[in-house]
């Protein structure tokens, strides 16, 4: 959870646990295996040294989180895995950069629909603004709201107020 005690802040190392070095290990051996560029390579290497520490230092957590992302959006892991381990890399990823950064953007648009308590909806509907990329518009009698869903996040897009 966002804020926990184990939720690490920027620019604090990651604390990995077993079951997250056993899912990551044959991960990041196969982006090893698939690169044939020698900085990348070099990367994945320290990468793969830091897992086997099972402490991730702040300047491969972005990278961890791409990997992290990518393993959890195919669904392989919870194929090979398991849900428990899909659950275990998902707690993991809300620790790296852009898993902060999506819990924020998550934080701001509940905030942004308190403004909602106690107005009747008159409308909703959801659109489509590009490939991967949808809208969610909520209209009551005082306000219409327009969040974005996307890969980066979520949002809101724009915010129209009735002032009488």
């Amino acid at each position: 959870m966002p804020g926990g005690r184990d939720q690490p802040k920027a620019g604090e190392p990651i604390t990995l646990d077993t079951l997250q070095h056993d899912i990551l290990v044959p991960q990041i051996n196969a982006f090893l295996e698939a690169t044939s560029d020698p900085g990348a390579h070099a990367v994945y290497g320290a990468l793969a040294a830091a897992i086997d520490r099972l402490e991730i230092p702040p300047e491969l957590a972005a990278r961890l989180g791409a990997i992290v992302e990518v393993a959890l959006s195919s669904g392989r892991i919870r194929k090979l895995f398991g849900p428990g381990a899909e659950l275990s890399l998902n707690a993991l990823f809300m620790k790296t950069p852009r898993g902060r950064e999506i819990a924020q953007s998550i934080n701001e648009l509940n905030k942004a629909l308190e403004t909602l308590k106690d107005q009747t909806i008159e409308q909703i509907t959801a659109s489509q603004r590009s490939p991967g990329a949808y809208a969610l518009t909520l209209k009551t009698s005082g306000c219409q709201l327009v969040i974005r869903f996307e890969q980066a996040g979520v949002r809101i897009e724009t915010l129209e107020v009735e002032l009488g």
